[in-house]
């Protein structure tokens, strides 16, 4: 039995529309930040989701599924249609997006306070919903820790340098944070992601972490930097990838005490093999995604099989 830490998610939920060369479309409950609540109750970790899902066949499909997980479900009543992603997989599985989306989020009260608050993606960019958003990680993280992935979608950011300005300041106000070495790029054109992973550290953060897809994950914290390599493993698509990586992170911080308002000072004085540690039960949870379709991460008895294999 887990103990009892309460992580609360804020973000898009969005349904997933796969589109393979020479296939039928599929529909996958997809959105970032609610994919990392899945993975977290997939690993029973109690999560609950604040979000918008519309009154639609997609907003029953992606409610159902977290349902199955045990994702606890809050929204702010709007009725506008559940936002959806054409995703479009090449030969090797990688994914490019195509939006249908809004984010108007209005603030919601919560039954109780969370141990921790993660957000990202659209909601913490996209207007005018990112303002409540951003006030409620404001509001909240004084009794919790906050983590942050921009998971950029060129698509939906707007002015690249305003972009940066919204994202740099989620990034501040956070505990921990995981980028992709694609989102880096975007966001600073040619600039090494370490350089970056160090700088973004500088300002708030205690860990920042970078995915680096096949060649796998580094660490930037107070200690200095470590990288560990990807499981090797059949790839079947990408989609979901990172966010199981963000899911595995957060179940193995919060099984070392290091979330919740207690655990912001520990996560300060990290050593290199609690990082490692936590880098490889990152590392295996994307393992376990892409060698299914879609967004799909695992449960205790998958991630402990993959750790296995590392």
């Amino acid at each position: 039995m887990l103990d009892r830490l309460d992580l609360l998610v804020i973000g898009e939920c969005v349904a997933d529309i796969v589109r393979l060369p020479g296939a039928a479309d599929q529909v996958h409950p997809g959105g970032s930040p609610a994919n990392v609540a899945y993975g977290l109750a997939r690993l029973g970790r109690s999560a609950t989701l604040l979000t918008q899902l519309g009154p639609d066949d997609n907003g029953r499909l992606i409610r159902d599924h977290l349902a199955t997980a045990g994702v606890e479900v809050r929204t702010d009543g709007a009725t506008a249609p559940t936002p959806s992603a054409a995703v479009t997989l090449d030969g090797a599985g990688r994914a490019a997006y195509t939006f249908a989306i809004t984010w108007t989020l209005d603030p919601v009260s919560l039954d109780r306070p969370p141990h921790h608050v993660h957000t990202g993606s659209i909601a913490a960019v996209m207007e005018p919903g990112n303002a409540t958003v951003l006030g409620a990680v404001e509001s909240l993280r004084a009794g919790a820790t906050v983590s942050y992935d921009p998971n950029v979608r060129p698509e939906l950011m707007g002015d690249h340098d305003a972009a940066v300005r919204k994202v740099e300041r989620c990034v501040a106000l956070s505990d921990v944070v995981k980028a992709s070495d694609e989102d880096l790029e975007w966001l600073y054109p040619g600039q090494e992601p370490q350089q970056v992973a160090e700088r973004w550290r500088a300002t708030g953060p205690a860990v920042v972490l970078v995915t680096r897809g096949g060649d796998g994950a580094l660490a930037v914290f107070p200690g200095g930097h470590v990288t560990v390599d990807a499981l090797p493993t059949d790839v079947v698509d990408t989609v979901g990838a990172g966010d199981a990586f963000m899911s595995g992170t957060l179940h193995a911080l919060a099984s070392r005490g290091l979330l919740g308002a207690g655990g912001r000072k520990r996560l300060r004085s990290l050593d290199r093999d609690t990082v490692t540690d936590v880098l490889r039960h990152a590392a295996a949870s994307a393992a376990v995604t892409v060698a299914r379709a879609g967004a799909n991460p695992p449960d205790e008895a998958e991630l402990a099989e993959a750790l296995t294999r590392l």
